[in-house]
């Protein structure tokens, strides 16, 4: 195969338990995860050397990008020959907890694997992944997942039944880093909501499992960035059965009624947002 094109598919945080601080500097989180189908995509062609294209100028297309670095490592590993030319079409906003880097190297990792005819499994190419960054094997993986340990280690959970978000970003990005050095300093343990979640999952509880959404860094974010307050309140009063942020945020995803229902909040939210998606669960 000379040429292929790939979906990179975003994730949102059902639950994010931040449990404590691990020896290694990370922090020890048990999350579910969930993909949705607001997606980059991403062209590969072989090439005789490795290069990156972008459709937004502000994503940098050098030996920084996620994607690159996953090619060069799979290029290392198995003293691959070839090169491949990568164009990203970007439509997953940046620094905006939705995993859009992680997904784009996971897509990558897949890409690769088939373009150069490397032949690897499923799970070389997780432990390859869970190597450049932690989100990686979920976004590798997709579906509905609970990642424990720094994230990496996955346990595949009963399929969500497919529900309408809406999503909104604000116009500006969160460092994962900043934020968990916050939540490092205000030391704010709480009660992990993840096996609630999974219960209420298993059971086929739906009318439990919007009461067990959570993520224990949203306090923190919004005390940073009070902005992702005013979204939430925002989403819930366009008709959301539940706003919860995604990842480290600013992102803030609301669970809606239905399609409709998602696009008629949206009409409104876009008054006020430049960045809101409507999409739903994979």
């Amino acid at each position: 195969m000379e040429e292929l094109a790939l979906n990179a598919y975003a994730k949102i945080n059902l639950t994010l338990d931040v449990l404590g601080t691990r020896p290694d500097g990370f922090h020890e989180v048990q999350m579910v995860m969930q993909s949705v189908a607001l997606a980059d995509k991403l062209y590969f062609q072989l090439a005789p050397e490795l290069s990156l294209t972008c459709t937004d100028p502000e994503l940098p297309v050098d030996a920084t990008n996620l994607v690159l670095k996953s090619a060069r490592v799979l290029q290392e590993l198995y003293q691959v020959k070839r090169g491949a030319t990568i164009h990203l079409e970007k439509h997953i906003p940046m620094a905006a907890g939705l995993a859009g880097g992680s997904s784009n190297a996971a897509a990558t990792l897949w890409g690769l694997n088939i373009l150069w005819d490397l032949r690897l499994a499923p799970g070389e190419l997780l432990r390859i992944g869970a190597q450049l960054g932690s989100d990686i094997p979920f976004c590798l993986i997709g579906g509905t997942a609970l990642a424990q340990g720094r994230g990496e280690r996955l346990t595949l959970l009963p399929q969500l039944p497919k529900q309408w978000l809406v999503l909104v970003k604000p116009d500006f990005g969160v460092a994962t880093g900043e934020i968990y050095q916050k939540w490092d300093e205000a030391k704010r343990l709480a009660q992990p909501t993840s096996p609630q979640f999974i219960a209420a999952l298993e059971q086929g509880a739906q009318d439990k499992l919007w009461d067990s959404l959570d993520n224990h860094l949203e306090d923190v974010t919004c005390q940073l960035y009070p902005e992702v307050s005013v979204i939430k309140e925002k989403l819930l009063q366009t008709g959301a059965k539940k706003a919860v942020m995604s990842g480290s945020g600013p992102t803030v995803y609301g669970i809606m009624e239905g399609q409709e229902a998602a696009e008629q909040a949206a009409r409104l939210l876009r008054k006020q947002y430049s960045q809101v998606f409507v999409t739903h669960t994979l």
